[in-house]
């Protein structure tokens, strides 16, 4: 399946994130946090759409050197929105404006606490981009074609839990929950179906 970057394709992702019928977290103790998955241009020439995917620097207090979405926890008063646009432009460089936004996916509460909402956005020209050094080591853009394939999602039993714990395949390296969670409800939007994650488990070692 393919996926141009194009405007016809912008917009019917777009109606499927106005369609969505969205799940959000009824948890009060969980801390809000939000990330953003923005959809660019593929960087091979192909025209595929891809969206940015980081990897975390390796000195920073949590979840050092894992390849994460960029995001962060809402401040007081901050919309979700808000957040998402605020990191994207703290991490990235990016910034975008609420005409970027395309919609809004389920909550996913993870092991440490969080209830984390992916905010989807549109960006036509993602050239202005400009790591933080004190955040991101390394951006890479992830078709939406290669994590629409049959094997780029696998699905494992643990002992210490009876929710299966996913993983996503992104070419030599796997990517685990809660980013492969959130990925994972945009391959299946994208693909037109609606499929909830919150049941998918995080890997032991990020039960922290």
């Amino acid at each position: 399946m393919s996926y141009p970057f194009a405007a016809v394709f912008r917009e019917e992702i777009a109606q499927r994130c106005a369609a969505f019928p969205r799940v959000a977290c009824e948890a009060p103790e969980l801390k809000r946090a939000a990330v953003a998955i923005t959809l660019v241009e593929a960087d091979d020439g192909s025209g595929e759409t891809a969206f940015l995917l980081t990897k975390r620097v390796p000195r920073m207090r949590a979840h050092a050197g894992q390849w994460a979405l960029p995001g962060g926890r809402c401040d007081p008063g901050e919309t979700l929105e808000e957040t998402a646009l605020r990191e994207l432009q703290e991490e990235l460089g990016l910034s975008l404006g609420r005409e970027n936004l395309l919609g809004v996916l389920d909550d996913y509460p993870t092991r440490s606490g969080y209830a984390i909402t992916p905010v989807v956005a549109w960006l036509d020209d993602a050239s202005a981009m400009t790591l933080n050094p004190d955040e991101v080591a390394y951006v890479r853009r992830i078709r939406l074609d290669h994590i629409g394939q049959e094997d780029a999602v696998e699905f494992e039993t643990i002992p210490e839990s009876d929710r299966p714990v996913i993983r996503l395949r992104m070419g030599d390296r796997h990517v685990h929950a809660p980013t492969a969670a959130l990925v994972y409800q945009l391959r299946e939007l994208v693909a037109g179906r609606i499929t909830r994650v919150d049941h998918l488990e995080q890997p032991v070692f990020a039960w922290r």
